[in-house]
């Protein structure tokens, strides 16, 4: 399965990227924190260097011993998978769900350095976050100046014409999902070329495709407004570079077409899966485009720090989304997050991560209803813009998922195909 080789191959290669980028570093942490820092780099390394080889010779997947603020629920979590086993042992890395072990790994690397001040605020992937947005400059520069000359007649255009770039920006956004380091296990996975003059070819690679039925949703909600009811788009983002700008762009067109009051991203409150989005990521991105010394790049940066000075666009990170459980078990474990996310009118969620966190991460017959996979998760509207990169796919029309199959065995795993794919909740 493309889970075997993932934990087999591919999880190693991102272990041994994080030991060489802390070598790397040695000198920095030297000059920075003195001897201290040279030690927690050793530390933190034979760590690493001990979980890879647990990883790589199937070792039981073992408690947490940190005292960070989510190891109990980790260690809860890790029970469940025991009980599961009916007695046939520990569960190890290779006898696991794939999205455990994997969420697993990433929570060690998180561990490694956060048990080891004065290093522990190092983020272990964030040279190559940032060098994934500097290598998709052309792509961001083309993207921020088709959106502010977008902006100057947004007033102007009807509603047909809207329709038309609310599209355009899904797909964006969309496609953007490919740029993703975790699947590429850290290699190059820039968008070089404008992302605007490719769309059309790309329709026919859209397997499920709701666009229609997100514009009649923000149309409904943004003519039934009231004084005291805001429109609320939520974005569950996924990778930071170029990923995270296409998403920017997407928020920034619903605030100004007035399709939305409000939007509010949810990001990672650690490092997570190579390039997943935290809230250094975030700023650090805004900041980058507003020095940026190309006009509408640094447009896009100070309208989009204006927007989260005014309250109109809002970052949350919640631990949560750090965690193993798929998201039908959220009203049961943070219940405070449930709740908030109750609260939108719209909740886009990104990427392939939380895909498989939405269905469960199973083998579903591909004719399976989205709905019926979400497993009763429906705090409000929800649409899944994601680029498929594993095993799982529902909501296909009859023989699509295998027609598709028969030509292209590797089609649900290379990035190829996308999905828009819209539940409308209760």
């Amino acid at each position: 399965s493309f889970a075997y080789f993932t934990i087999k191959d591919r999880l190693p290669q991102i272990l041994t990227r994080v030991i060489d980028t802390l070598h790397r570093h040695k000198n920095e942490f030297f000059e920075e924190h003195g001897e201290k820092g040279v030690e927690a780099e050793k530390r933190a390394i034979s760590f690493l260097s001990k979980l890879r080889n647990e990883l790589q010779t199937d070792k039981p997947v073992t408690p947490l011993e940190d005292e960070l603020p989510d190891a109990a629920l980790w260690n809860q979590y890790l029970d469940h998978q025991r009980n599961l086993s009916n007695g046939n042992g520990e569960p190890s890395w290779f006898q696991s769900p794939w999205l455990f072990v994997e969420c697993y790994m990433y929570r060690r690397i998180h561990a490694a350095l956060a048990q080891n001040p004065p290093i522990d605020n190092f983020d272990v992937f964030k040279e190559g976050k940032a060098q994934n947005f500097f290598e998709s400059q052309e792509a961001v520069i083309a993207l921020c100046t088709y959106f502010q000359e977008l902006l100057k007649n947004i007033k102007d255009l009807d509603e047909k014409q809207l329709k038309e770039e609310l599209f355009k920006l899904l797909q964006v956004s969309l496609w953007g999902n490919k740029c993703d380091l975790s699947f590429s296990a850290g290699e190059d996975s820039s968008q070089k070329s404008s992302p605007l003059q490719s769309l059309a070819n790309m329709v026919p690679y859209i397997l499920v495709n709701d666009m229609e039925k997100l514009w009649s949703l923000l149309v409904n909600a943004k003519n039934n407004r009231t004084e005291r009811s805001n429109v609320r788009v939520d974005i569950i983002l996924d990778n930071a570079g170029f990923e995270l700008v296409s998403d920017l762009v997407l928020a920034d067109f619903l605030l100004s077409s007035k399709l939305a009051d409000e939007v509010y991203f949810h990001g990672k409150s650690i490092p997570w899966y190579v390039s997943d989005t935290t809230k250094q990521d975030f700023n650090w991105t805004i900041k980058q485009l507003q020095s940026a010394n190309h006009m509408w790049m640094s447009r896009c940066g100070i309208n989009w720090e204006g927007n989260l000075k005014k309250g109109v666009w809002i970052f949350c990170d919640h631990m949560f989304w750090t965690l193993p459980h798929d998201f039908s078990g959220m009203g049961g474990v943070a219940p405070d997050l449930y709740a908030e996310l109750q609260k939108s009118n719209l909740i886009f969620f990104k990427g392939d991560l939380n895909y498989r966190k939405l269905t469960g991460d199973r083998k579903w017959e591909y004719s399976v209803p989205f709905h019926q996979a979400l497993n009763k998760f429906h705090p409000a509207p929800l649409c899944s813009l994601r680029t498929l990169k594993s095993d799982t796919q529902v909501g296909l029309k009859p023989g699509q998922g295998e027609q598709i199959q028969a030509s292209e065995p590797d089609w649900m795993v290379s990035g190829k195909y996308g999905v828009v794919q819209f539940d409308a909740g209760l």
